[in-house]
């Protein structure tokens, strides 16, 4: 009988343990900063000291919503303008995808609240059977249905070759103790039925090139990726995508991986991370929650 080895992953409980420093952070929003319900203050607290210590915060996140409508839910759920520098979301690469394909008729999956994506955009909203592509933000109720109520449709749209944008590459977030499905979870599907689909959002290297840039220009200078540290609660997304982009990673732990006992906090050790980045490139270090 063969055990796992735990990875060469350090559990920290402050972040100021790193002994590299860095000069800015991509920081996920969701299942770091807060779970949908309400922020975390430890959180906050460490993005506000990082910025103090002259670091640059970048909220990084695969909201379909673009920035601005990001920016009001943080305030909103209790984190501060004071505790970041810039957001990038998904929505505002969704938004330069579509600022690509002037007069498209687009239909919408996705819930009525995602529809700021659309603002000011040469596009058409329409059916499903006169669309050119369709963007997916999500389900429409993602509290009572699930990506195989969407089998049907989803199929019909793939058999017409109708191109996909995945405004949202997240499969599933943590709502308060909840999982609730993400549009990620529909383009999979989309895409088992011989769908293409292009994602606009982490892993993939656009939105970190945007990041990339953005810090750049908050900096006066071009920011090399070694000088940038991602953190996040997705082993796919915030975790693939950054050491992918070359970018050392931090894994918080949340709903979305770990189990969380009744107080809350999730339970990390050697074997389940052991467990959890078996097969990949382990981030340099892992904590219950990210905290200064």
């Amino acid at each position: 009988m063969t055990t796992l080895a735990p990875p060469p992953v350090p559990l920290v409980g402050s972040i100021k343990q790193l002994d590299r420093r860095y000069q800015a952070w991509f920081v996920d929003i969701w299942g770091v900063m807060h779970n949908g319900v309400h922020s975390y203050p430890r959180a906050v607290d460490a993005a506000r000291a990082f910025r103090a210590e002259g670091g640059l915060v970048l909220l990084l996140s695969n909201s379909p919503r673009p920035s601005p409508g990001v920016q009001q839910q943080l305030r909103q759920l209790g984190v501060p303008d004071d505790a970041y520098d810039a957001t990038v979301t998904s929505g505002d690469l969704t938004r330069d995808e579509l600022g690509k394909q002037p007069g498209a008729r687009v239909f919408h999956l996705g819930p009525e609240r995602d529809r700021p994506i659309f603002l000011g955009l040469d596009i058409v909203l329409g059916d499903a059977e006169d669309a050119d592509l369709v963007v997916c933000s999500g389900l429409f109720n993602d509290e009572t249905e699930s990506p195989e109520d969407y089998a049907p449709l989803l199929e019909a749209l793939a058999a017409r070759q109708l191109p996909m944008i995945c405004a949202n590459p997240d499969h599933r977030v943590e709502r308060g103790h909840r999982l609730v499905y993400c549009a990620g979870a529909l383009a999979a599907v989309f895409e088992g039925f011989g769908g293409n689909v292009v994602y606009a959002g982490k892993p993939y290297i656009p939105i970190y090139e945007l990041a990339l840039e953005t810090v750049g220009d908050l900096a006066g200078r071009p920011l090399a990726r070694d000088q940038v540290l991602a953190i996040g609660d997705g082993i796919h997304t915030d975790i693939a995508g950054a050491t992918g982009f070359g970018i050392d990673a931090v894994y918080v732990a949340s709903g979305l991986h770990v189990e969380k006992a009744a107080s809350g906090e999730a339970a990390l050790d050697g074997l389940n991370l052991a467990e959890l980045f078996a097969g990949g490139k382990p981030p340099l270090a892992a904590m219950a929650g990210l905290a200064w």
